[in-house]
C-alpha cells in the first residue's frame, strides 16, 4: 500500500472517530446539570421558541402556522421541533417560532402581548442576550449587564402574571471566540450576560440549557468555525448540537 493511500485511510479513520465521539459533546455539556427538573409534556401543549437571529433562522414572518418548516426557520428551533413531533405524535403538539433577528431583551418586551401571551404557552423556551452585548459595542446601544437582568426579570414577571402555570427553559447566551466577529475584546464583559441567564434561570425555576459550555466542549473536538460561521450564529451543524442540547429539557 502506498504512503499516500496509507494517509488518506489514516485520515478517514481519524474523522470517522470524530464522529462517532460528537454525541458525547452534549453528554460532556449537560453533565454539570445533571440532576435539573425536565418537563413533561402534555396532550395539546403549545412550545413556543422566543429570542434573536439564531432563533429566528430566517423564519418566514408572514408564516404563523404552527409545526411548518417555513414558520419555523432553519435553527435549531425546526431541528428540535422536527424531533419532537416525531416522539410524541399522540400528544398533538403545537410548536411555534416567534424569534426576530436582531432583538434584544427591551425588544421581545415590545411585542411580548401577540407574540407570546396571545399564543397561551404551556412551554416557553427564550435563548436572548448575545445582542444586548454585541449592540454596544457595533450598534451604539447604552445597555448594561444590570439592564439586560432588569430587563429579563421584567419580561418574565409579566409572563409568570398572565401564564402562571408556563415552564420556562432559558437557554445561555454564547460566542464562540476566534470565530469572525468574536474575539478576545468580548471577554470577560460578554460573560456577565451568560451569568445573569443562568442566575435568572434559578430565580424562576426555569431549565437552563449551557450553550457556551456545549460550545466550548464542541471546539474541543473539531474547530470551533465547524459550529458557527461567524462566533454567534451557527452552521447546520451547530444548529443540530444546540437541538440535541434542548431536547434534553424535556422528559421522554
Amino acid at each position: 500500500m502506498d504512503k499516500s493511500r496509507r494517509t488518506f485511510i489514516g485520515s478517514s479513520l481519524m474523522g470517522a472517530a470524530a464522529a462517532i465521539n460528537l454525541p458525547q459533546i452534549v453528554t460532556a455539556a449537560i453533565r454539570p446539570a445533571a440532576g435539573a427538573p425536565k418537563i413533561r409534556l402534555e396532550q395539546g401543549d403549545v412550545i413556543l421558541f422566543q429570542g434573536d437571529s439564531i432563533t429566528d433562522a430566517g423564519r418566514n414572518k408572514e408564516d404563523a402556522t404552527p409545526n411548518n418548516a417555513h414558520s419555523l426557520g432553519s435553527g435549531y428551533a425546526f431541528l428540535a421541533t422536527a424531533s419532537l413531533l416525531l416522539t410524541h405524535p399522540q400528544k398533538q403538539l403545537k410548536i411555534y417560532n416567534k424569534g426576530i433577528s436582531g432583538n434584544k431583551v427591551h425588544q421581545l418586551d415590545e411585542r411580548w402581548q401577540a407574540d407570546c401571551i396571545a399564543l397561551k404557552p404551556n412551554v416557553l423556551s427564550i435563548l436572548i442576550g448575545v445582542n444586548d452585548y454585541w449592540h454596544t459595542r457595533t450598534g451604539g446601544y447604552k445597555g448594561t449587564p444590570l439592564v439586560y437582568r432588569d430587563d429579563y426579570r421584567k419580561l418574565l414577571d409579566r409572563t409568570m402574571a398572565s401564564l402562571p402555570n408556563v415552564k420556562l427553559i432559558i437557554g445561555e447566551p454564547f460566542a464562540v471566540n476566534n470565530v469572525k466577529a468574536v474575539t478576545e475584546a468580548w471577554f470577560p464583559a460578554f460573560d456577565q450576560y451568560r451569568h445573569a441567564a443562568h442566575e435568572i434561570a434559578k430565580e424562576y425555576k426555569a431549565v437552563f440549557i449551557p450553550y457556551q459550555r456545549l460550545f466550548d466542549e464542541a471546539g474541543k473536538r473539531i474547530e470551533p468555525a465547524y459550529w458557527t460561521y461567524d462566533g454567534v450564529h451557527t452552521t447546520l451543524a451547530g444548529a443540530q448540537l444546540m437541538a440535541e442540547a434542548w431536547l434534553t429539557a424535556i422528559s421522554q
